[in-house]
């Protein structure tokens, strides 16, 4: 009888387990949707000042196998930003670390087939964009792989080219969901708002540039137009070279060769002569194009490089043809930067180089290489495999010793685009890439905060060294203490993402990091110039750590002085390899100026209506080598505009045009006070209250895109063309409209101090120009941005206005055959009407409404 009994026990226990393929299918069928309620609902949980309402719903198969009723699947999704409440009713919600959060099946909990379980989520601050949530939740169940629900990963628009998150419910009550408190008068930009906007950056009618129109950007000191037939190139070039090689202009020549234009003996006489002159400044250079030759005059290589780049920007813009003109250039500043994170999400070294080829194209000269961080390390470093091999992927391993957890909507499988590391021979290639071209390279691993990827790598090389009985060397380049006990959460949201500063097993694990690309830098002939520590956002770390006891008994310091003293010993270890210590000033404001280097990098990010300012010139007056990386006006990662459908991270900027990089004045941080507002959308006085000193200034300016909210290498190219070159040209191009930097002087929204007028007109011509280079990037397989277009009804009519003149508007009526006419003249009002803008390439922007 017993025997019966267990048998059947066994026999139900079997039906009740679900087979593989029915595991697969469950995540496939369930539903899933996330809603963003209400930025500023009336009642916020635990006394918040400030808070957001959202819904997660996930809906379970109709015809899901019974043996799921009893199961217990848990679900882990990735919510950026700290949870105040959450409601989940049969499901208990827990923070696993960063934003993985996860929703378990309370005890007893029996799961109903067809049901809809909605979980509300109260957040700390607001989600003011549909691509804030991320995707690829997950379900796991016992020992079946983890499996990805279907209806919660991305989908690209066939039309577009872009990313959306279907999952994400529309969100259309401005009045709930625009703004963060009552004294913020951000607006959507509407299809009607952005049709105002365009209509008053068009201070005179714009028709296309003409093939002998001068097209070069960013805009040279001086050009002027010869009388003179066109000349014609497209026989090739035959190179005359004096004071360079050939191999100093290698990417140069690459670019003119793309573009049609090759060597030949029998080509069109290029006279190049490097040689600085007294008073000439580096990077400078002059063209002159006559009927007979064109010669360019150079202060250096680099010079004789941009010159080349300008000289085939117009080539390919005249089809092969070039007016007869007299050109003076050189740059404004001499750092002129572009910041990319590959670290939280992977991208791959052929964006890298295509990037470094339109930087070159557009003079920037220096890429800032963000390399590790948090979400990952992406690097391969030999002596310390599990840098990549465990800190360079995310998957589903709660032991965290294959992989790091999913963060970011990463998902649970590691061969996905969003994990790598470059190899050796990866970072080489840039390298030489690079240096073609001119441009140096910044690697940055951040530390001793952000290093999180790191610190659990080397926790995954502990771990197999004690396996193999290998103590002394498992403990070599530990990065933690296990007798610490000090408790924290860093700003996104990770207990363990600290290097513990007191522990000489920490600075052994940096020298090996810093040999080996000291290696690579010089194997590819592009020495180590700069190192970014990082060395911003420190949570408050080490306060229980025994060995950082002991070190403040030794010396007196405060747990406050540690990260302090982690910058300046580091700072001295790569001046004494002869290499120029960089971090974000946050960390660098801490430091000892005294105990630092002679000299040093500092990047500004403080707010420019938050005290960045005063950061940037107190820091600019230590003689530190000053490079403006202000969020409001140069993070890429920020949406262009205020629209739920533009992705990026919105805490400095509700959105970030190319016309607003345009009109950043980087020598007058001040100054911007007078055309630029706060991410409110108020009016702010800025008083310069730390004045520049003599003998002071402001050093460069550098562009940062962090890839948070951006999972490809077309998202990369997107959020950062075309406004990249904006920044370009205020890095190299000091417009007439920028006023003079007067110490201690004060300015308002609206005050006149610069002039609008001005500002317009150079806009015009500097945006006339840049329509004329969409299709050179188009050519050069740069997936930029195309904007909507701004559309309103006048008069019972649609007009239509573009963001840059000379593109295309086309509209549709989707009542109708669903075909797309050319917009020519105003479209009379009707229901279902669809506007898009057209670019090259085949190119079109989402449609809007009107």
């Amino acid at each position: 009888m017993i025997s019966h009994l267990l048998a059947a026990t066994l026999l139900s226990a079997t039906a009740l387990q679900p087979s593989d393929a029915e595991w697969r299918d469950f995540a496939a069928d369930i539903g899933v949707e996330f809603t963003i309620v209400d930025n500023h609902p009336t009642d916020c949980p635990a006394q918040a000042s400030n808070c957001f309402l959202a819904t997660l719903s996930l809906t379970l198969p109709a015809d899901m196998p019974p043996a799921f009723a009893t199961a217990r699947p848990e679900f882990y999704y990735s919510y950026v930003g700290r949870q105040i409440a959450v409601d989940s009713g049969p499901f208990e919600n827990r923070l696993i670390n960063g934003d993985l959060n996860v929703l378990s099946p309370k005890a007893g909990t029996k799961l109903k087939a067809g049901e809809t379980y909605t979980i509300n989520i109260w957040g700390a601050g607001q989600f003011f964009s549909a691509y804030y949530p991320m995707p690829n939740i997950y379900a796991v169940l016992d020992d079946y792989p983890a499996q990805v629900l279907e209806a919660s990963r991305a989908v690209i628009d066939p039309d577009t080219g872009l990313e959306y998150l279907p999952f994400v419910t529309a969100m259309t009550d401005e009045t709930k969901l625009a703004t963060s408190r009552p004294d913020d008068d951000t607006q959507w930009l509407t299809p009607a708002r952005a049709f105002e906007r365009y209509a008053a950056w068009q201070v005179a009618p714009s028709e296309p540039l003409g093939k002998s129109d001068i097209v070069i950007l960013p805009t040279p000191n001086e050009v002027s137009l010869r009388n003179g037939a066109d000349i014609s190139v497209q026989p090739g070039l035959k190179l005359r070279l004096a004071g360079l090689d050939r191999s100093d202009i290698a990417g140069a020549l690459e670019y003119l060769s793309a573009h049609g234009v090759t060597e030949s003996r029998s080509g069109f006489p290029l006279s190049i002569r490097v040689g600085k002159g007294e008073n000439q400044p580096a990077e400078s250079s002059s063209i002159n194009v006559r009927s007979r030759q064109i010669t360019i005059n150079a202060a250096d290589v680099a010079g004789a490089s941009h010159a080349l780049h300008s000289l085939g920007q117009q080539i390919a813009h005249g089809e092969g043809t070039l007016p007869q003109f007299d050109l003076t250039d050189a740059p404004r500043f001499g750092f002129r930067g572009l910041h990319l994170d590959i670290s939280r999400n992977y991208h791959s070294p052929e964006l890298i180089i295509d990037l470094i080829d339109q930087m070159a194209v557009y003079k920037l000269n220096t890429l800032h290489l963000h390399l590790g961080d948090d979400e990952g390390w992406r690097l391969d470093i030999p002596a310390l495999p599990e840098l990549a091999d465990v800190g360079g992927k995310r998957c589903h391993d709660p032991q965290e010793e294959r992989c790091l957890l999913p963060q970011l909507g990463a998902g649970p499988d590691a061969n996905t685009p969003v994990n790598g590391a470059l190899s050796g021979d990866d970072y080489l290639a840039i390298l030489k890439a690079a240096k073609a071209r001119h441009i140096d390279i910044i690697p940055s691993f951040d530390m001793p905060g952000h290093s999180r990827a790191a610190i659990m790598a080397m926790e995954a090389r502990y771990q197999r060294l004690m396996r193999e009985d290998r103590p002394e060397e498992a403990e070599r380049y530990r990065l933690t203490e296990e007798a610490d006990t000090t408790t924290y959460r860093s700003i996104q949201n990770y207990d363990d993402n600290t290097l513990n500063v007191c522990l000489e097993a920490t600075y052994s694990f940096v020298d090996v990091v810093l040999d080996e690309v000291v290696r690579l830098h010089d194997e590819a002939g592009l020495p180590l110039q700069r190192y970014h520590i990082g060395a911003d956002e420190t949570a408050g770390a080490w306060s229980e750590s025994p060995s950082c006891k002991a070190l403040m008994a030794d010396t007196g310091m405060t747990v406050d002085e540690l990260g302090p003293y982690f910058i300046q010993r580091v700072a001295s270890g790569l001046a004494a390899r002869g290499v120029i210590p960089a971090g974000w000033s946050d960390g660098m404001g801490h430091t000892d100026p005294a105990a630092m280097p002679q000299r040093v990098q500092t990047n500004i990010w403080g707010g420019l209506f938050n005290g960045g300012v005063a950061e940037a010139h107190r820091q600019a007056n230590e003689g530190w080598d000053t490079i403006i990386s202000i969020p409001d006006v140069v993070y890429f990662d920020i949406p262009y505009a205020p629209d739920p459908l533009e992705r990026g991270y919105d805490w400095p900027s509700r959105g970030t045009d190319t016309f607003k990089v345009f009109g950043f004045m980087p020598e007058n941080l001040a100054a911007n006070a007078s055309t630029m507002k706060d991410i409110t959308a108020k009016g702010r006085e800025i008083t310069d209250t730390v004045p520049l000193t003599a003998g002071h200034s402001i050093d460069g300016l550098q562009a940062q895109l962090w890839s948070e909210t951006v999972r490809s290498d077309e998202q990369v190219q997107y959020m950062l063309f075309p406004r990249l070159i904006a920044l370009a040209e205020r890095a190299w191009h000091r417009a007439a409209w920028e006023p003079d930097y007067v110490a201690g002087a004060s300015y308002r929204y609206g005050d006149g101090q610069v002039n609008t007028d001005d500002v317009l007109k150079d806009w015009q011509s500097f945006s006339r120009r840049l329509a004329a280079h969409l299709p050179l990037l188009a050519s050069d397989g740069v997936f930029f941005r195309l904007a909507p277009p701004g559309v309103k009804e006048i008069d019972g009519h649609i007009y239509a206005e573009t963001e840059f003149p000379t593109l295309t508007v086309e509209w549709t009526d989707q009542s109708g055959d669903g075909s797309w006419n050319v917009y020519d003249e105003p479209v009379p009002v009707k229901a279902d009407l669809l506007f898009r803008t057209r670019g090259p390439a085949g190119r079109v922007s989402r449609a809007v409404a009107p």
